[in-house]
């Protein structure tokens, strides 16, 4: 049901007493549907394929290529610049001024897969800007599919959003797997570093006095870090693992390295978080007489901001397909859709199917991801991700708010 079927529909057989916002819902809801029965094989399809066939942050070429060549069956084109960053893309369909970008994630873990069921994500995303084309005309609106690489490292998003690929975009939507259907939720701000400390070798029984370790810098940083936690921001995570501390059992460590993960309900704690945890990686340095090295590793993320009248349109779009969403507005983990959010109203939405008890992150939450569960949950997605945008467009309030962004 393509702009001119649904014009037809508008105006064929509608009840008089309707109002004609009640009519033009009904009708973008039914369009929405039947969009989504049209594509159905070749959305599960996608989200098998990616499943079975995991690709590591920055490298998904494949899933990227999935996802491209699938839109292109649709009629999105890929003209005008590209992203930079490999494995990410910018599509559009429709000239509407109200411009609806969808982020399609699809990175998996290191040898356990699709343990965060970004495969899911990926489907929803790709399934609600398939449904979208179908009343993009009627409702005025672009719709613009992101290929996002890298959400579990660097942060394709935030590299996107440097590349000016969010400067015309409305608002930004997409769905993650989870165990639940929540709305509501934020994230913690994260940022990463990698540190190293060098020193001078020497024989550990013969000449311990001439060497500097490197190792002893990290476990006096370690310490120091595990005791200033009591004094950080509350909500507070630090993690931290070492990464190389030394070659051999009689020599003096020359090297030591670690990976530093810091969390916070927000960017401005987070920036209290680094300062504090520096100056114990200095104290390392300082004591040891080691030279210490910090390099930032991928972007820092900022916390989630969910639009409330996108998040409750979507409830209400997903009530229709017999699904009860939550409200939880805790913090839950951490990713780059909120740098998105910081700049987008945006909704980044836990749609839930059967994971038996598992967690994200481990290989028994990953070996759902294709199931009928999962299947039902990457429709029932796309079909709120739409219908959410299409409230959107069609009410003149909330367009105005969500255009002024952009005029």
């Amino acid at each position: 049901m393509k702009a001119a079927a649904v014009k037809a529909a508008m105006h064929a057989g509608s009840p008089e007493t309707a109002t004609p916002a009640a009519t033009t819902e009904a009708v973008v809801e039914r369009c929405v549907s039947t969009a989504l029965e049209r594509w159905e094989p070749e959305i599960l399809g996608l989200s098998h394929a990616i499943h079975a066939d995991p690709e590591l942050s920055g490298q998904e070429f494949r899933a990227a290529k999935r996802v491209s060549r699938l839109l292109r069956s649709a009629g999105f084109s890929f003209d005008g610049p590209q992203p930079v960053l490999p494995a990410s893309f910018s599509a559009g369909f429709g000239t509407g001024e109200l411009v609806v970008a969808l982020c399609v994630e699809y990175d998996a873990l290191p040898t356990i897969g699709h343990a965060c069921g970004h495969n899911v994500n990926a489907a929803c995303a790709v399934g609600a800007a398939l449904a979208l084309t179908y009343v993009a005309d009627e409702l005025g609106i672009t719709v613009k599919v992101l290929g996002t690489p890298a959400e579990e490292t660097s942060g394709g998003k935030v590299d996107l959003i440097g590349e000016g690929f969010f400067e015309d975009v409305s608002l930004a939507m997409m769905a993650h797997a989870g165990a639940e259907d929540v709305i509501g939720g934020s994230s913690l701000a994260m940022g990463m570093w990698d540190v190293l400390y060098e020193g001078r070798p020497a024989h550990a029984a013969a000449a311990p006095s001439e060497g500097i370790n490197a190792l002893d810098a990290l476990v006096i940083a370690q310490t120091a870090i595990a005791l200033a936690r009591q004094q950080l921001p509350p909500g507070s995570v630090v993690s931290l693992i070492v990464t190389e501390g030394g070659s051999a059992v009689n020599v003096i460590p020359e090297r030591a390295r670690a990976s530093v993960e810091m969390r916070s309900p927000s960017l401005k704690n987070l920036r209290t978080i680094e300062d504090r945890v520096r100056r114990c990686l200095e104290a390392g340095a300082l004591a040891s007489g080691s030279t210490l090295k910090v390099t930032p590793t991928g972007n820092a993320y900022a916390e989630l901001r969910q639009d409330r009248y996108l998040s409750e349109a979507y409830r209400e779009a997903m009530s229709a397909r017999g699904r009860a969403v939550a409200f939880n507005e805790e913090p839950v983990a951490s990713t780059d859709m909120g740098n998105v959010s910081q700049l987008v109203p945006s909704i980044h939405r836990l749609i839930g199917y059967d994971v038996h008890g598992a967690a994200h992150h481990t290989a028994e939450f990953a070996a759902h991801g294709s199931s009928a569960s999962a299947d039902r949950a990457v429709l029932d997605g796309a079909f709120g991700l739409a219908l959410a945008a299409s409230a959107a467009a069609n009410d003149p309030r909330q367009r105005e708010r969500l255009l002024r962004r952009t005029n």
